[in-house]
């Protein structure tokens, strides 16, 4: 029988250093702090309603395809999240003039609103995982986490 481990902070020396591992944990922390931040300010909102309300706000009125697409979000998964945020009177959506079957999201004032205390939320989880970093090398991160996202595929 193996020895079992229950040290799970350990990283095997095979992994140390290799810029895809330490992404995946780095990921693994902000998901944690994310999904903790939402569920503690959130008002029962997650990071895809944020990012929903996002892209409403600095884009203007979508169609649920179009947001899909803008926020990496699956096409079911955005009908799904968008009946909630209709639901709270945080978007609305209408039929397309030009195309019967297609909606348009429109954030409300009140979705703006929540935009803005989510805003907060958001922040605090950034400083939470940025604390262990100065102000320039946050900067940096940032900057190179974006050439990394950015890099053609």
């Amino acid at each position: 029988m193996p020895p079992r481990h229950r040290d799970t902070d350990r990283t095997p020396s095979r992994l140390e250093g290799r810029a895809t591992w330490l992404v995946s944990r780095a990921y693994a922390r902000s998901s944690g702090l994310l999904n903790a931040g939402f569920g503690a300010g959130g008002d029962g909102l997650r990071g895809y309603h944020y990012r929903l309300l996002a892209a409403l706000a600095e884009w203007g009125p979508a169609s649920q395809a179009q947001l899909g697409r803008q926020t990496g979000i699956d096409r079911s998964d955005v009908t799904a999240a968008l009946a909630e945020l209709e639901s709270r009177r945080l978007v609305e959506r209408s039929a397309d003039p030009d195309h019967g079957r297609r909606k348009i999201v429109t954030i409300t004032a009140a979705g703006s609103d929540q935009l803005h205390r989510l805003d907060q939320v958001v922040d605090g989880i950034q400083d939470d995982f940025l604390a262990p970093l100065t102000p320039a090398e946050r900067d940096r991160l940032v900057a190179l986490l974006t050439r990394l996202v950015d890099a053609p595929r």
